[in-house]
């Protein structure tokens, strides 16, 4: 079974002519078959697909020479105009190897000057990620257990950064960002819902977030609760401590009020 399978399956995703990986490292299956590295031939043909997917919520399709300013700002326009055309062919020859001469692409489609990925039988999991990330909090306030069941697939989908390996790419920066956010605001409010019933996994999860991003304040003050349900008011005492140093350090600032406070709660309890 694939690493996408591993979580509690939609039939969307069973479905699916494409499922694309994204978050931790990318990787693709063309129904149950994985496109290897290779296939792609050259790597300016993954590149532009990887940016029809990051570009998939642009309300606007991008024109060609918009794609390759985009993509390959250095080349002369008669060599971006090659380059894009041989990885636009490179692009759809492995996403459908079998299609017949002179036949419209399924996936990556022409809209008069414009080009775009087809969402159509496609299952992208930072979509499906955030998607039930949105379900579990329309629900959260009526079923508590169902949005928890929820945060936990999303969680289970995000296994690092969007695209890392397209890090220093300007045109991936603000998506990779944008699914950061989420996902840290995801682990701090399970954290948070599973204080009672699980503190140890409300501190493992908080510990992710930190190591993500150590000034993530909120993460700090489930981790003080979460070792008080411990009974453990040291290492409540010694989050503090760090959360202050760490705030200091790396902004010049102390902890909010609410911090301060649950602070002194935790000190003055004997």
């Amino acid at each position: 079974m694939n690493l996408l399978l591993e979580v509690e399956t939609s039939q969307t995703e069973i479905e699916a002519a494409l499922r694309i990986q994204t978050l931790g490292g990318f990787r693709i299956w063309r129904g149950d078959v994985e496109i290897t590295p290779a296939v792609w031939g050259r790597e300016k043909a993954l590149h532009l697909f990887q940016f029809f997917v990051t570009m998939r919520l642009q309300v606007l399709r991008l024109h060609k020479e918009q794609i390759i300013d985009r993509l390959w700002p250095e080349l002369v326009q008669e060599d971006g105009d090659r380059d894009f055309k041989v990885a636009l062919h490179g692009v759809n020859k492995a996403l459908e190897p079998d299609r017949k001469p002179r036949t419209e692409p399924r996936f990556i489609r022409r809209y008069d000057l414009t080009y775009g990925l087809s969402l159509e039988d496609v299952w992208i999991d930072a979509v499906a990620f955030e998607d039930l990330i949105t379900s579990a909090n329309k629900i959260l306030a009526d079923d508590r257990e169902i949005a928890i069941s929820r945060y936990r697939q999303a969680l289970a989908l995000f296994k690092g950064d969007y695209l890392p390996e397209r890090r220093y790419e300007d045109w991936s920066s603000v998506e990779r960002e944008r699914l950061q956010v989420l996902a840290l605001n995801l682990m701090t409010a399970l954290a948070g819902l599973l204080l009672e019933q699980n503190p140890l996994e409300s501190i493992r999860l908080t510990q992710r977030v930190l190591a993500i991003d150590p000034v993530w304040e909120d993460a700090y003050r489930i981790q003080m609760r979460a070792y008080m349900a411990q009974g453990n008011r040291p290492l409540a005492i010694r989050t503090y401590r760090r959360c202050v140093k760490v705030l200091e350090d790396e902004l010049g600032i102390g902890p909010l009020p609410e911090t301060q406070a649950l602070y002194e709660q935790i000190r003055g309890q004997s």
